[in-house]
């Protein structure tokens, strides 16, 4: 008798948490695609009042002059790309975030973004639902582990509301915290609170882009070898890429001015790009990623100056996203390497955008799942190798310097777990490689008795 009241006991908590979860997540995702309906809606509506002015770049030196005084005297938790001080909230302050963020980072990116600056717009979103997340906790006085499941399905929200990929967006969330490893126990409110965002963006009229790759080579040994080599080489791009983007903090860093004037030198830098080689480099960058994934050849350094300028304008004091320049990135070097090596460029460069993705945000799970979302089941195989590979070819460098390690990506490599990726010290075990000589001794002595016997 004891042991039946057990398990209906244990049934009733688990069906209550559940019911529990369900009702919040689904709160969550409705006010996060509501308000990311809303910021998408502004951003577009500025971008086409720009856009009717050829030389709206020209502006850079004053919006990032203005991004920098509202973020730098009312709400610094606002700087940089939003999603990295999200998962810094989580882990150093228990998911604790102001609620003046979400105003200010508004306002702050479209500035940014409609003036020209290179950045994105899914860490604003990200950002700005996850404060409010927070600030639902906090005034419903959740616990600091509810309050932080809250975030994250506010991060998937806002991932889901931006691109149009609900189950990419719900593993984002719970896997962008730590490389290496999966929070099972957000699973199914990141679930919830994504698909609902997704759902509520669509029902506001956020249009939503999905490229079907239907020229898919045949498998071949050949091929096989050859997407390989191309995700060891996206991975090495995903370090090139984060290696600048923390060089354009360094110089900021190292230039002891009044922020705002930081933020007008870089404008200056800007527009020099975009003066002298090419406005394509600036802004979100879509029409690019668009056309690459229907086949169009870009430049071959197209990837190296979206970089730098990406770098530039987070650097500096510009408000935005990192994801949709990765995004650019991944698909121009992808076309790129497509190229080279004779392969379709738009499944070359789709490969790329996830492969970029898995290496510079250590996220293979929901770059994965990202490939089928926004391309089709068909390109899944491959895509999945390229971002795995590219994964663990990135090491232990990461655009969310706040994330925690949770594994090793390699025995020769000695890291120390539960730390961030910023300041990681990393150490070779030298011992490894007597292990390996050993065993290769250890098979050539077994390959010689075998052939004796023979």
């Amino acid at each position: 008798m004891k042991q039946g009241w057990h398990t209906v006991t244990e049934e009733s908590v688990l069906f209550l948490s559940i019911a529990k979860w369900v009702v919040l997540a689904s709160i969550i995702g409705s006010i996060v695609g509501i308000t990311s309906s809303l910021f998408l809606k502004i951003l577009s509506s500025s971008l086409v009042l720009t856009s009717g002015f050829s030389y709206s770049y020209l502006f850079l030196p004053i919006a990032l002059f203005l991004s920098n005084l509202i973020i730098y005297y009312i709400s610094p938790d606002s700087e940089g790309h939003g999603t990295e001080k999200v998962i810094s909230a989580i882990h150093r302050r228990g998911g604790d975030m102001r609620f003046r963020v979400v105003p200010i980072k508004l306002v702050a990116t479209i500035i940014t973004l409609a003036s020209g600056g290179s950045a994105g717009k899914e860490g604003p979103c990200a950002q700005i639902g996850a404060a409010l997340s927070s600030c639902i906790a906090k005034l419903c006085r959740f616990s600091q582990e509810d309050r932080k499941k809250l975030v994250i399905c506010g991060i998937s929200a806002g991932f889901s509301a931006v691109f149009g990929t609900p189950i990419a967006g719900a593993i984002f969330g719970v896997e962008v915290l730590f490389v290496g490893s999966l929070m099972y126990g957000v699973l199914l409110p990141s679930f919830v609170a994504g698909m609902v965002s997704y759902q509520v963006a669509s029902l506001m009229g956020i249009p939503y882009d999905y490229v079907a790759i239907n020229l898919i080579p045949s498998f071949s040994p050949k091929l096989f070898l050859l997407i390989v080599i191309i995700g060891c080489l996206f991975g090495i791009i995903s370090v090139i890429f984060i290696k600048i983007l923390e060089t354009g903090n360094y110089w900021s860093k190292k230039i002891t001015l009044w922020p705002p004037l930081k933020g007008f030198i870089g404008g200056i830098v800007l527009v020099v790009i975009g003066w002298g080689i090419s406005t394509d480099y600036l802004g979100l960058g879509l029409e690019t990623i668009e056309a690459t994934l229907h086949g169009q050849d870009v430049i071959w350094y197209a990837a190296i100056i979206k970089m730098i300028t990406t770098a530039i304008t987070l650097g500096f004091g510009g408000s935005g996203g990192i994801l949709t320049p990765i995004f650019f990135v991944g698909v121009t070097s992808g076309s790129l390497l497509g190229s080279l090596m004779g392969l379709p460029i738009e499944t070359m460069a789709a490969i790329g955008l996830v492969s970029l993705l898995a290496g510079a945000a250590n996220t293979p799970l929901a770059a994965c799942i990202l490939a089928v979302e926004l391309f089709g089941p068909e390109i899944a195989t491959y895509a999945t190798i390229s971002a795995v590979i590219s994964f663990l070819m990135t090491g232990y460098h990461s655009v969310f310097p706040s994330q925690v390690l949770a594994f090793s990506k390699a025995p020769g490599i000695l890291v120390k777990t539960g730390q961030e990726v910023e300041g990681t010290e990393i150490h070779m075990d030298y011992k490894t490689r007597k292990v390996f000589g050993r065993g290769r001794h250890i098979v050539k002595q077994q390959f010689k008795r075998f052939w004796r016997k023979r």
